[in-house]
């Protein structure tokens, strides 16, 4: 009798634990935030977040005014027609090196496992920068994830 109402304890016990796991689980905010803009470490961040909430307004904003600059339709269709693919990894930004008015940002690229048995990997790729108007501007991105490859590019004729 003592042994039934222990065992009843525990799976009760466990129970509880489930609902409380999977409440967490459901109620988790996933949405990342925005940052500071006044460093380029916060403009990268900012950009990724924009491309990732398919914010390709505010994405858009963050690009320097140079030679061959896509229109914001052609950025915009980049992401659509999956030219940039920002999903399946995470982004994680590292350090940055200034100069008066260029900056260049580490950045990893976390990609899953694609099978339970792998173990995922990091990318680590560059974000260059240029100061504006006083204000950091994106000139280069991880390609094909965060960045299409004719962007800046000449037009062939």
């Amino acid at each position: 009798m003592k042994q039934d109402r222990f065992l009843t304890g525990i799976l009760i016990g466990i129970g509880l634990l489930i609902i409380v796991a999977l409440t967490m689980f459901f109620v988790r905010k996933e949405a990342q935030t925005y940052i500071a803009e006044d460093t380029p470490e916060g403009v990268v961040h900012n950009y990724v977040v924009a491309v990732l909430d398919r914010d390709y307004e505010k994405a858009y904003s963050y690009l320097a005014d140079l030679e061959y600059k896509p229109t914001y339709e052609e950025f915009r269709r980049s992401f659509l027609n999956g030219e940039v693919n920002p999903e399946g990894q995470a982004v994680d930004i590292g350090e940055s090196e200034m100069t008066s008015d260029t900056a260049t940002v580490e950045i990893a690229l976390i990609y899953r496992p694609s099978d339970p048995f792998s173990t995922g990997y990091r990318n680590v790729s560059y974000a260059t920068l240029i100061k504006q108007n006083g204000a950091w501007k994106l000139t280069l991105m991880p390609q094909y994830n965060l960045w299409g490859y004719s962007w800046y590019q000449e037009v062939p004729k």
